[in-house]
C-alpha cells in the first residue's frame, strides 16, 4: 500500500519517518482496506468493535487520533492483529523472493521432490482442482443458481458453503454474526471448507463473498478448487438482491451503493486470482450458464 500526502509525493507504509498527519491519513487508509475487503458498512464495524460510527469515520479520514484501545477493539472487530493495523498487504513479498531465491539454486531432482511435497501438504494437483469447481463473488452475481445448473450436467453434488455453515454452527447466519461476530464466522467457514475438501473429491461449491477476506482460507480455497468468479455491475447485484426480497440494505443504509462500490474495488484484486472470470451483467440465467459451460469446456474439457 502506498500514500499520496498533500504535497504530491508517494509514500509507502508505515515508512520511517512519516508526519503525524500523514501517519493518521495512512492508518485510515488501511482501516477502510480491510473493512471493505471483509464487506463490513461503519454501521456493522461499530457494532463489532464498540466504537462510534463518527469515530470511525473520523479515523478512516485521517483525523482521527483514537487511543490504542480503540485500536485493539478495531482490530479484534477486522480479525487482524494490532500490528496489522499498520502492515501494508503483501508484506510477505520478502519471503516469496528468499524462497524463489532458494529454489533457482537447487538442481532440478531436489525441485521435483519439493514440489511434490508442497502439493501434498498445501494444494491439489491441476487435475484434481478441475474435479471441484468453485464459484466465488458477491451475493447477487448468480453462484448458487449457475451452481445448481453446473452440477445437475457434471453430475457432481452441489454444496452452497452458507447452508454447510448454519449446519456447523446449528443457527442461521444472523445468528453466527450476533454470537460470535465476522470474526467467529469466517473461522466456522474455515473449519467447513476443511470439512468438504475432504469428504468430496467431485463438486460445485457456491461460496460466500467474503471469503477473500481471509488470506488462509481463500488460499486453501485456490489451491483446491477450480475456481470461477461469477461478477456483475453494481446495479445487477443490488436488482438481484432485492429481487430475492432482501430489502436491508436499502433501508437501513442510504449509502448501500457506494458501500457496495468500495466493497467491489477492495476485493477486486483477491477476486482475480480466480482461475475464471464469468460476468453475468445484464444476463439472464441461462445466457450466463451457456457462457459458464462454454468456457469450462474450453479451460478444463
Amino acid at each position: 500500500m502506498t500514500l499520496e500526502t498533500q504535497s504530491g509525493a508517494v509514500l509507502p507504509f508505515p515508512p520511517a519517518r512519516l508526519s503525524d498527519e500523514d501517519f493518521l491519513r495512512a492508518l485510515g487508509v488501511r482501516v477502510r482496506e480491510l473493512r471493505s475487503r471483509r464487506g463490513m458498512t461503519r454501521k456493522m464495524m461499530a457494532q463489532e468493535s464498540d466504537v462510534s460510527e463518527r469515530h470511525l469515520a473520523q479515523l478512516e479520514l485521517g483525523d482521527g487520533n483514537v487511543s490504542i484501545v480503540l485500536l485493539r477493539r478495531i482490530a479484534t472487530a477486522l480479525n487482524v492483529s494490532l500490528a496489522e493495523l499498520f502492515t501494508a498487504e503483501g508484506s510477505a513479498s520478502d519471503a516469496k523472493r528468499f524462497i524463489l531465491d532458494l529454489l533457482e539454486r537447487l538442481p532440478a531432482q531436489q525441485l521435483k521432490t519439493i514440489a511434490a511435497r508442497l502439493t501434498k501438504e498445501f494444494g491439489a494437483t491441476p487435475k484434481e482442482r478441475q474435479t471441484r469447481i468453485a464459484l466465488i463473488g458477491l451475493r447477487g452475481a448468480g453462484k448458487s443458481t449457475l451452481g445448481v445448473k453446473l452440477a445437475q450436467a457434471v453430475n457432481a453434488p452441489f454444496i452452497e458453503m452458507d447452508r454447510e455453515i448454519t449446519k456447523e454452527a446449528g443457527m442461521d447466519l444472523s445468528e453466527i454474526f450476533s454470537l460470535y461476530g465476522q470474526s467467529g464466522y469466517r473461522r466456522i467457514e474455515q473449519r467447513v471448507l476443511e470439512r468438504i475438501l475432504s469428504e468430496f473429491p467431485r463438486a460445485v461449491l457456491s461460496v460466500g463473498g467474503g471469503v477473500v477476506s481471509e488470506k488462509e482460507t481463500y488460499d486453501r480455497l485456490l489451491a483446491s478448487c477450480y475456481t470461477v468468479w461469477v461478477k456483475a455491475n453494481p446495479e445487477d447485484y443490488m436488482a438481484r438482491v432485492m429481487a430475492q426480497g432482501d430489502f436491508r440494505a436499502m433501508a437501513e443504509n442510504d449509502e448501500a451503493m457506494e458501500d457496495l462500490r468500495h466493497i467491489l474495488e477492495a476485493r477486486e484484486p483477491f477476486y482475480r486470482k480466480a482461475d475464471l472470470h464469468l460476468d453475468t451483467s445484464g444476463e439472464s440465467a441461462e445466457q450466463s450458464f451457456l457462457k459458464l459451460r462454454k468456457a469450462l469446456q474450453t479451460e478444463i474439457g
